[in-house]
């Protein structure tokens, strides 16, 4: 008797396997979205400023495109306070919270598995505090 795998099927959306983890890392793909979610899951609420001392290499154009992207996609709320200066924070809405195992479990993988890590990579202070 051939031990035959089972034909893997298509959910009802017509997706391929693995494509739920496909779509869910789009949510959080690049270099800085998932830091950004760490620090939020840390800090509860955010302003820019605290975002750019805390990401000392990302640019100011790269940080507010990351955060407007993640803002589109239900991950955090905006909040704008009308006072001179600008006063703006950030805070994760249930969507994004809802993503904390999964950014725990990537932080812990990560402390784990340092060996892996590029040569010369430099581990930011925040980050320190996984898991």
């Amino acid at each position: 008797m051939e031990n035959r795998r089972p034909k893997q099927r298509k959910d009802i959306y017509g997706c391929h396997p693995g494509c739920s983890v496909e779509a869910a890392l789009s949510l959080i793909d690049g270099k800085w979205k998932g830091v950004i979610l760490f620090l939020l899951l840390e800090n509860d609420v955010m302003r820019f400023n605290e975002f750019q001392k805390a990401l000392p290499d990302i640019t100011q154009r790269i940080l507010t495109a990351q955060l407007r992207s993640m803002e589109a996609d239900g991950l955090l709320d905006r909040t704008v306070y009308p006072v001179v200066p600008p006063k703006v924070e950030y805070r994760l809405t249930d969507l994004g919270a809802s993503l904390e195992p999964v950014i725990r479990a990537l932080a812990k993988w990560g402390n784990d598995n340092k060996t892996l890590w590029p040569k010369g990579f430099k581990r930011d202070s925040h980050l320190q505090q996984a898991g």
